[in-house]
């Protein structure tokens, strides 16, 4: 099951856990009221598994690759790293699927807070249109990772602030009312 809590100011490495002491922990529920959907499927058959057809199905993800996050796997690891921490939002849906290894996502919370989400094999976590957040390895330095789209992909992250886009406007939208 995922776990996820908010994080502490600290500076220091990024792929530490970044707790705050004492731990606030997160629950699938707040994830859901911030409009961060969660998964676990079976990252051991996803290329016959059931589900992850039927999901696929169901929310038209009709475009998908695998992504490998490792310094040994990644043409320009370290720029690709400083780039996935950087605070941005997307257009579209963020949807990602552990096949293997682990990583975190940080998202904003309603009041500007970072939460950390811890991912690892069988995780798939879809984070709406419009949501601040960045990704970034824990101490493992390592994921294999899906990566689901509507149609054709679009890579573009506008970094913050990217207030004026309209999926951000919806997106505020959707926590106003759901506040």
């Amino acid at each position: 099951m995922v776990e996820a809590w908010y994080m502490d100011e600290s500076q220091e490495d990024q792929r530490a856990p970044h707790r705050l002491r004492p731990n606030r922990a997160v629950s699938l529920e707040q994830l859901r009221r911030l409009g961060v959907a969660y998964r676990k499927l079976d990252a051991d058959n996803y290329e016959t598994d059931p589900c992850l057809r039927e999901i696929r199905r169901a929310e038209n993800y009709s475009w998908m690759d695998i992504i490998t996050i490792h310094k040994d796997k990644l043409p320009n690891y370290e720029e690709k790293i400083k780039t996935f921490y950087e605070e941005h939002l997307h257009l579209d849906d963020e949807i990602r699927y552990v096949l293997d290894g682990s990583g975190y996502f940080d998202v904003r919370d309603k009041d500007d807070k970072w939460i950390r989400i811890s991912m690892e094999k069988g995780d798939m976590i879809t984070l709406p249109a419009g949501i601040y957040h960045r990704f970034t390895l824990d101490e493992n330095n390592y994921v294999k990772a899906m990566r689901l789209f509507v149609g054709e992909p679009v890579w573009t992250a506008y970094n913050r602030p990217a207030d004026d886009f309209p999926a951000r406007k919806q997106y505020m939208k959707f926590l106003a009312e759901a506040a």
